[in-house]
Formats: C-alpha cells, structure tokens, sequence
C-alpha cells in the first residue's frame, strides 16, 4: 500500500493526522500488547498510561490498530477501551494486515504490522514492550517472527526492551545482523532480555542519548540504507527480574507450551499468560514498567527527529 491507494482503509485520529501535518513529533503504538498481551483491565490502564507518558514528553500518541476492517492510525479513548475489551481478536503481522482490512476483522498489530502502518502514516518512531524473534527449537520449528524482516525492511526506529526474553535472544539477534537491522542498546554495553536488565550478549551499538540515536537513524536514511533499527532499552533496575530468576520461570512455561502442542502465533500469548500466573503476576507489573519506559525514550527520540 501506498498512502494515496491506501486511503479508503485508513483513518488517522484527528490529533495524529493535526500532529504530522505540522511536523510535530509522533510515536506509534503497537496493539497486540491490548489484545493479545495483557488481560482486562490492565491492559487498558496500561495502554491509557503509555499515550499519557507520551504527551507529557512532548510527543503525539498514534495507537495502531484493525477495527471492524480500519486500519486506524491512532484510537479515541473510546475505541481504545472497547479494543481491551474485545475477545477473539485477530493477531496482526504483514501477511493478514490487509485479510484483517478486507473482511472486515478487528485485530492488535504486531510489531511488524505497526511498522507497517506507522510508515504508512509517516510516523518515524515506533514504542514497544518486545520484538518478537527467534523462538526456542525454531531450528526444527522455523518458528522466526515477520517482525525481524520488517525491522530490515521498513524505515522506523523501534523502541523495546530487547527481544522477549521467552526466545531465543542470541540467534534473533544473529538473524538481525545478517538482516543488516542496527541493534543499539539505550546506555548499555550488553542486550537488555525483556524483564531483566542484562543478558548474555554484547551490544552490537551502544548510544546514551536520544539525539545520537536520532542522528544515526538520519544518517542511514541520508546515506540511503533501507531498513529501521532496533532500540534495546533496559528496564529501570527498580521493576526489573533478575535473569536468573526469570529463567526457570520461562523453562517452565516452555515445557507447558510443548506438552499442550502450542504452536504458531499462539505461542507467545501462551508464554505470556502461563508466566503471569507463575510469577504470580510480578511479570506483568515489569511488563508494565517497560513499556512505560520504552514510551519514554521513543517521545525524546521523536522529539529530536
């Protein structure tokens, strides 16, 4: 899609579309982490927060989502909580964006089907919580997300806590080098995993200030390098789960996950929920702070652009 042939499937929140027609800073949201990644009611409260913490750093809240076939670039209060309501909803990546606009469907997008639409809108700078990635056994499985692709196929800055710590961080972030994808980790030598902090794994780039991570990224695009760029930014120490901790945590839900057959685009939102109930809710409270966190930066990012 294009923006003129996209038209007629899109609608831009008035504040958005106001936001961009004057050169205003503006932050994509993503809407699986509302479908998919929380349940009621903290998912609301959650997503109600993160466009707060956004417009108090200066910025433009765009939540992106699928509602009843519109491809909505930005959400009223309304249509935001009616969204962490709903049940049944589709998982938006590349491959059904447009099935979901089609039929008529309401779905949460991906990391990759907000990228999509964010760079559709024009909007630049993209908050998540995690990319999606490698999973664990995808050498037998092939189980990799769209999002890595799109991170080297599409011109936006994505701002996470690293790849969700339920993968497999050292071969996303392999896949992510010969995909060309920058990864830069915000104020760190090693790649933040999710809930944690620290991982295992050197950062490939380091930044500490949202400026140079704005430079860099107008840099690229000035030197014509397609492709957006990955911001692993590290959960503040006060919410965060040790890795060793979280570890057993995540090997328990993965043997849950196999036993029950899970397989597909189910596998995330089951390891997510199984390891809610295992840490008896800590995790989401972590979830929570990241997310907030990650907004954060992505508005100073957004600002500097």
């Amino acid at each position: 899609m294009t923006p003129e042939t996209a038209r007629p499937f899109v609608d831009i929140h008035a504040p958005v579309a106001e936001a961009l027609a004057s050169g205003k800073p503006v932050v994509a949201l993503e809407s699986t982490i509302i479908t998919h990644g929380m349940p009621y009611p903290q998912n609301s409260e959650m997503a109600a927060n993160v466009e707060k913490i956004i417009r108090d750093e200066g910025a433009v809240p765009a939540t992106i989502a699928v509602i009843d076939g519109r491809l909505k670039i930005g959400l009223s209060d309304a249509e935001r909580e009616a969204l962490a309501k709903t049940t049944g909803t589709m998982k938006l990546s590349r491959a059904d964006l447009a099935f979901a606009v089609a039929q008529g469907r309401t779905g949460g997008t991906t990391v990759a089907g907000t990228m999509i639409a964010a760079h559709l809108a024009g909007i630049r700078v993209f908050a998540t919580g995690g990319i999606g990635g490698v999973h664990k056994g995808a050498e037998k499985s092939f189980d990799i997300s769209a999002d890595l692709d799109e991170l080297a196929r599409t011109p936006v800055v994505v701002v996470s806590a690293g790849a969700k710590a339920i993968l497999d961080i050292e071969k996303t972030l392999e896949v992510l080098e010969t995909r060309g994808v920058p990864v830069v980790a915000f104020g760190s030598d090693v790649v933040p995993a999710f809930w944690s902090r620290v991982s295992p794994y050197a950062a490939p780039l380091r930044l500490d200030a949202a400026d140079d991570i704005a430079s860099f990224f107008r840099t690229r695009q000035a030197l014509g390098i397609e492709g957006g760029m990955l911001v692993a930014n590290p959960v503040p120490a006060a919410d965060e789960i040790p890795v060793e901790t979280m570890a057993g945590y995540i090997d328990a839900a993965q043997r849950d996950a196999e036993a029950q057959g899970v397989s597909g685009k189910a596998v995330t939102p089951f390891l997510l929920s199984r390891i809610l109930e295992l840490t008896n809710g800590a995790s989401l409270k972590t979830n929570i702070a990241l997310v907030e966190n990650n907004a954060r930066l992505a508005a100073k990012i957004a600002r500097a652009l």
